[in-house]
């Protein structure tokens, strides 16, 4: 029985041999840099959600909240719409740092200031 056959997964990948991607000025290593734009894509009964959001937060143990608002996860994500993309958004700019944007649809939508920004800045939203 063949290592395919009894795992079927693939984890020997090109090997000891890799190919040579050609990467331009002879590179040995690319980067990529992704911003998760999540703010406003968060549940919250706002958005006509049952509860708060409960998962994707710097608050250990979060729990959803039923039918109310959760004023501490609210502001946690406006903080990112509000200060934390600026910020990154005059990083990238001024060191002329391509980026690509994980953007929620919602979340997006909520943004239009931000996503001006985004394209005006020639970013990758995908």
């Amino acid at each position: 029985m063949t290592q395919e056959k009894r795992y079927p997964r693939n984890m020997r990948g090109y090997g000891a041999t890799p190919p040579n991607p050609n990467w331009p000025g002879n590179a040995h290593i690319a980067v990529q840099f992704v911003l998760n734009y999540e703010e406003g894509g968060e549940n919250c009964i706002l958005h006509g959600d049952n509860a708060s959001e409960a998962f994707l937060s710097e608050i250990v143990g979060a729990a959803p909240w039923p039918d109310q608002r959760h004023w501490n996860m609210e502001s946690i994500y406006e903080y990112g719409a509000r200060a934390g993309f600026w910020r990154l958004h005059r990083l990238f700019r001024e060191n002329q740092i391509p980026v690509t944007v994980y953007g929620v649809a919602t979340a997006l939508a909520r943004a239009p200031e931000q996503v001006s920004a985004m394209l005006e800045a020639d970013w990758e939203i995908a």
